[in-house]
Parts: structure tokens; sequence; C-alpha cells
């Protein structure tokens, strides 16, 4: 009975099951990564990760997200974080073997939205740069021709990519948090999209709830905290370096003026390391 090794890692809750393909591909169908998900008959995680060997020579891994209902996500936040800090860690051991960091406290993660450079911080946190977000309706993407920073749903939120869809509603309390699944699948997302709820409560901190596309509610976003972050901005509400309250924890976000690119920090963990027999759950 084959055992594939795998880890386990969060940020602030967020939680990622990680395998390691770059010497040999698994057997990963949807169906599959849906199983291990499953928080009671599989591992359990918000996401599943596959690092791969880099297609370009900037990059020193490959990464691919998948959601808990086995589809697709082509950025994470927390995720490229927890994916850093694992290669970081073992950077000097694989460059015996060949892979690797070129360098241990700049990983640069290639993603399918494009370069991911991120930085290991030596209070232990990790920063990832997330790029330049997308505010472009067709870009997002919507379904129609729409102002994104305030669209026409109850609530007038806001929308931007980080390399995923993401809607921002502006609130006083998270009642409508229990509408995120209503919200996920509103035909003026033809691609879903992560709905986050921000309490703005000063121009320096947001508190807020995220409802994850193919994931549900989970203690922390990376990518949404972004979004919220740069949505506020947009209309006014907080300043560009801004503390993102979540219910595991706190990142930093960072949105440049010069570059555009926005910045996100904070902590990551491993809890455990193990085996699994993937031929145990069905393809």
């Amino acid at each position: 009975m084959k055992q594939t090794p795998f880890v386990k890692m969060h940020g602030l809750g967020n939680d990622f099951i990680i395998f390691d393909e770059r010497n040999e591909s698994l057997p990963l169908s949807p169906v599959r990564i849906a199983a291990l998900a499953h928080r009671k008959r599989g591992i359990g995680c918000d996401q599943l990760i596959t690092i791969s060997q880099p297609e370009c020579a900037q990059a020193d891994v490959f990464v691919r997200f998948f959601n808990a209902d086995g589809s697709e996500a082509y950025a994470c936040g927390n995720g490229s974080r927890c994916v850093a800090a694992f290669i970081s860690s073992h950077a000097d051991e694989e460059r015996m073997r060949g892979i690797g960091c070129k360098q241990a406290m700049k990983p640069v993660l290639q993603t399918r939205v494009g370069l991911l450079p991120t930085f290991i911080g030596t209070n232990g946190l990790v920063t990832v740069d997330m790029g330049v977000p997308k505010t472009a309706w067709y870009d997002i993407p919507l379904a129609m021709e729409t102002d994104t920073q305030y669209l026409p749903l109850v609530g007038d939120p806001a929308a931007v990519s980080i390399g995923n869809p993401h809607v921002t509603f502006f609130v006083q309390d998270f009642s409508l948090l229990a509408e995120g699944e209503r919200l996920e699948h509103h035909p003026l997302f033809p691609q879903r999209a992560n709905i986050g709820f921000a309490l703005i409560e000063s121009k320096q901190r947001i508190r807020l709830k995220v409802h994850e596309r193919g994931v549900g509610v989970t203690e922390a976003c990376g990518s949404a905290a972004c979004a919220a972050v740069i949505n506020a901005v947009r209309r006014g509400l907080t300043e560009r370096v801004c503390d993102v309250v979540l219910d595991g924890g706190t990142l930093h976000i960072r949105w440049e003026v010069e570059t555009h690119h926005v910045f996100m920090t904070g902590p990551v963990a491993i809890p455990f390391e193990g085996k699994v027999n993937l031929n145990a759950f069905a393809i």
C-alpha cells in the first residue's frame, strides 16, 4: 500500500493540504481532492495545494490551488505564504538535490496568474507580493459591463480581481454572512466569486468575514483581505496600509502607490505532517 507524504499548514486558521509533486506527478482528480478535503472522511482543509517544478527560470516552484469542492482557484494569498515558508524551510537540503529556493528567504512562486515573489521575515512572518489588482469588469470577470466600485446589487458591493474574483460588502454588522453562498453563485459572477463582508473600524483597520468560493465561511482569506483594502481605498474609506482582522487573526496589507502592487504579511504554521493512501479515495 503506497503512502504519499503531505504537509498540513495554515495561515490564521485558513488551512491547506500540501502535496509535493516535484519528483512525481500524483493522481489528484477533482473528486479525489474534494474527498481529501472533507473534514470528517478525509484529511480536511479549505484548499489543497500542489507544488511542482517551475516552468520559468525566475521561479522556484509551480503552485496550483484547489478549493474544497475540487475546483481550481488561480490564486490564494494565505496558501502562497504557507508554500513559501515550506520550501524556504527545506531550502538547504533541497539545494543538494538541485531543487528548492535560489534565495531561501525570497522564494518566487509561479502560479496560473503569474509570478508571486515572497519574503520570509526573521520574525516568523511571511509576506507575499500579490501583484497588481484588476478592477475592469471584464477582468474580474462580471457578466456585464458595470461600475465595479458599486455593483448593481443590494448593498452596493465593490468588486476586484486578485487573481480570482472578489466582492466586498461594506457593512455595519455581519448578518449578511448567511447570504454568502447565494451571492457566490449570483448570475453577475460567471466564475462565481469570493464574498467578503467588511466592517470599517478606522482608516487603518478593517474587521472582515469571508465566504470563500467553493469552500464556504473560513477563518481567514488572504486574497479577500487584500480585496477589502483595495475596495476600501477606492471608496476613500481607509488608507493604503491597513490591518485586516479576520476570525483567525490579523493580516497586514499594503497597497503601494508607485507600483500598485499589493503586499500581504502574516504568520503561518505547520500543525502536522503525515502520509495518506490516495487510492483509498475515489478518483
